[in-house]
């Protein structure tokens, strides 16, 4: 993938994130704000890289309040409340390319169809890469970092092991535990 569909996401706490979704899912009053504290950014990003600064804060205001009314729909045990939000995003984003494409748009005195900065592919690619960073964050710390050399950095099995002073063995069943939890978290997202 191209580094324009980079995204960085800070990394929080296991129980954090089951407190924020539990919280979401009761309806608590602060939930919304916590919601949005742990998700507005890679979400807002979505939003800008998507559609362009002047609709992205619009766009993800809607996201939130689109899923704090439909948070009865949202179950934990299908997948993470990041990976629901970001699905509703997709959509949004989606609606409002369609939108904007079946709107003319004046420029220099001339009616054009408007132009949105990615398309729906590109959305889905890095709505895509959101997913994946949130199923990255809910791995223990050592499977994630194990991953992260093996993936990002391309060390060897062998290399890592030696890098973290760790068994071989110990590095291959970190990695591999962690790619299977990593894929049935998307499963359940998806």
């Amino acid at each position: 993938m191209s580094s324009q569909y980079a995204v960085s996401m800070r990394v929080p706490e296991v129980n954090a994130v089951d407190d924020v979704e539990a919280s979401f899912v009761a309806g608590e009053p602060d939930a919304l704000r916590r919601a949005y504290d742990a998700q507005g950014t890679p979400i807002y990003t979505l939003c800008r890289r998507s559609l362009g600064a002047e609709v992205a804060k619009d766009i993800t205001q809607e996201i939130f309040a689109s899923g704090w009314f439909a948070r009865r729909q949202y179950d934990p045990s299908r997948g993470s409340l990041g990976g629901w939000l970001v699905g509703i995003a997709r959509n949004k984003i989606i609606d409002q390319l369609r939108a904007q494409n079946r709107r003319p748009q004046l420029v220099n005195g001339e009616t054009s169809v408007g132009t949105a900065l990615l398309s729906p592919v590109e959305v889905d690619a890095l709505a895509d890469r959101l997913l994946l960073a949130d199923a990255m964050a809910r791995l223990p710390a050592r499977s994630r970092r194990m991953i992260e050399l093996a993936f990002f950095e391309e060390l060897t099995h062998l290399e890592i092991a030696e890098r973290c002073r760790l068994p071989l063995g110990t590095v291959k069943s970190d990695i591999r535990r962690g790619l299977a939890r990593m894929r049935r978290q998307l499963e359940r997202a998806s």
